[in-house]
């Protein structure tokens, strides 16, 4: 476990967070950033292909998403000079670390949330 004024200087992120899981959560949290991830899993993503995925995701909503991941560095965009525009969505090398992160959340889901889901329903 990191705690300690030593691990301060050799984690400085830790001054922000209050352990390393607050800062991963903060990054690919919420309810859409998660899938967004695992889409462009498969690759390059336009927007509107992103949106047919998860036709549920408001336009705002997956923008700001997408601004985020891409201000944090995990998602890049890239812009042709086209007409009409085009504009792609893509992992970028430190977006590709999370790969195995994602992947163990898609295994843990496909083997738990069954009892998750029932166990909501025991305490309703």
């Amino acid at each position: 476990m990191i705690s300690s004024k030593e691990d301060d200087i050799n984690y400085p992120f830790l001054n922000k967070y209050s352990c390393p899981v607050e800062a991963i959560v903060e990054v690919i949290g919420g309810k859409w950033k998660g899938v967004i991830l695992y889409h462009l899993l498969d690759g390059k993503k336009r927007f509107n292909e992103l949106k047919r995925l998860k036709p549920n995701i408001t336009q705002r909503m997956l923008t700001l998403q997408l601004r985020e991941l891409e201000a944090d560095g995990i998602v890049h965009r890239e812009v042709y000079r086209e007409v009409p525009p085009k504009v792609e969505y893509s992992l970028t090398e430190l977006g590709e670390s999370l790969r195995p992160i994602i992947l163990l959340m898609m295994e843990w889901a496909t083997n738990n949330m069954e009892q998750v889901l029932e166990s909501r329903n025991n305490t309703k």
